[in-house]
């Protein structure tokens, strides 16, 4: 498919605070490669767009929202097909409570 993988400022600004919380308890070499996996992870998606699966928890929304587990993130994106992208929304920790996950917009 050839899609564009675009991160919105709200997905850059969670896995800026994943990257500090991780900096902090565990020091920089580890919240460094914590990250990478994170965008690693999503290069998969350029390949296999709909690799994901589809988010319960955001079925209300416009938008067909998928998820892939990277450690215990889940990265939230859609395909924005109009625009040929695949757009990473949020980078969601799940051992939190899913209904924070209504945070996205």
């Amino acid at each position: 498919m050839g899609l564009k993988i675009v991160w919105t400022q709200f997905s850059q600004k969670e896995l800026e605070k994943i990257y500090l919380y991780y900096k902090e308890k565990a020091g920089k070499k580890l919240a460094k490669k914590l990250i990478q996996e994170i965008y690693t992870d999503t290069l998969k998606l350029q390949a296999h767009p709909e690799i994901g699966q589809v988010e319960a928890f955001l079925k209300d929304r416009k938008e067909q929202f998928r998820y892939l587990v990277s450690g215990h993130y889940k990265i939230i994106y859609w395909i924005n097909e109009p625009k040929g992208r695949i757009e990473i929304v949020d980078v969601f920790d799940s051992r939190q409570n899913p209904i924070k996950m209504h945070r996205t917009k």
